[in-house]
């Protein structure tokens, strides 16, 4: 899914934190590494125009938001983490489309890999 005709798009990438999410009970004893890369799209002519960044995203608030994800209650799957992270990104009334990668880099994985990831894209329209 590709961002929307008529949206611009605001990026946040390599939000790190430390969380416990994971199937295996190491994973949820000793924690790994998360990364999200967040996209949000929405219309910034209005916040431009008018200089109000109530017209657009707080991506400091986001990014915030985005890591107490990371750090908070953990999950059996990086999937049910992103798919929170989008709904958190579509709370904003200003965000019609939003697509966020979630990395585990440390995943359990036997054999030689740079990183896992998962995507999730929703739109409001």
């Amino acid at each position: 899914m590709a961002i929307p005709d008529g949206l611009d798009r605001i990026d946040l990438r390599g939000v790190a934190a430390f969380g416990h999410h994971g199937l295996f009970e190491h994973e949820r004893h000793d924690g790994q590494m998360f990364i999200a890369d967040v996209s949000v799209g929405l219309d910034l002519g209005p916040a431009a125009r008018e200089h109000d960044l109530t017209r657009s995203v707080d991506y400091g608030g986001l990014a915030q938001a985005i890591h107490d994800i990371i750090t908070g209650e953990p999950v059996d799957l990086i999937e049910t983490v992103a798919l929170r992270m989008v709904d958190v990104a579509l709370g904003d009334p200003s965000v019609q489309w939003v697509s966020v990668t979630v990395h585990k880099p440390e995943a359990p994985i036997a054999v030689t890999f740079s990183d896992v990831a998962v995507t999730i894209e929703r739109s409001k329209q």
